[in-house]
């Protein structure tokens, strides 16, 4: 691991970040940002509005769901 980078745990499974790296950028990092996603950082759900205001720690554990419509 380079001091430019930590690990995270995305959905069960380790995703190397950059440091300084932001819920947001984490989701355009997984194609994921212009999705209707709803996320929790370590089993706190964080409000779209704050994806590009908190950042990430090493070892954090991330959830991210995808919305699935359908009838």
């Amino acid at each position: 691991m380079s001091a430019e980078q930590s690990y995270v745990t995305v959905n069960g499974k380790e995703q190397p970040v950059p440091e300084k790296c932001t819920i947001l950028k984490l989701l355009e990092m997984l194609g994921m940002a212009e999705k209707r996603v709803a996320v929790a950082l370590n089993q706190d759900v964080v409000p779209r509005s704050g994806h590009a205001e908190v950042f990430l720690h090493p070892n954090d554990q991330i959830e991210i769901l995808e919305a699935v419509g359908g009838g």
